[in-house]
């Protein structure tokens, strides 16, 4: 299966479950909380603010080499969203990409798609942790804070 036809059929598009493909076009679900998305809506308000001249916004799907991934949040510069706009999925990673974690989610689940991710060309991946707390990473490893929005809070708050 390939990703314009999760995105046209109907049955799928009714589904309260965030959809991914894994590598070999099988369909990965995973049910979210109130609380995973509140933690959504608040990075992306908090981007908004710290990064206003660029897009933030939730489930961007990013095609990776193992299939398309759906990250929770991204932000992507202006000059990326000229480029790529609303194409579906994004063959390249925007800058900054968040995944929230949640009780479906392994640690070597995250794991992988942050490498998934950077391969793809994002800047920085971060990991929200379900209490709200931030874990920032660039390729090279775990940051103390964001380079790409400094003063990025190490607690969300939903």
């Amino acid at each position: 299966m390939d990703w314009s036809s999760v995105i046209a059929d109907p049955v799928l598009s009714g589904l309260p479950f965030k959809i991914e493909l894994n590598e070999w076009g099988k369909i990965v679900m995973s049910p979210a909380s109130n609380a995973h998305g509140m933690l959504q809506t608040a990075i992306v308000v908090l981007l908004k603010e710290q990064l206003p001249s660029g897009k933030a916004f939730v489930e961007c799907s990013i095609q990776t080499s193992k299939n398309v991934k759906v990250a929770d949040v991204v932000w992507c510069s202006n000059e990326f969203f000229r480029q790529h706009g609303k194409s579906t999925p994004y063959t390249e990673s925007p800058e900054i990409v968040v995944e929230v974690a949640s009780p479906s989610n392994r640690l070597a689940e995250l794991v992988e798609k942050r490498v998934l991710y950077f391969e793809k060309g994002a800047q920085e991946v971060w990991i929200c942790e379900e209490t709200g707390d931030m874990i920032f990473y660039r390729m090279d490893g775990r940051l103390a804070e964001s380079v790409a929005c400094p003063g990025f809070p190490q607690k969300v708050e939903a």
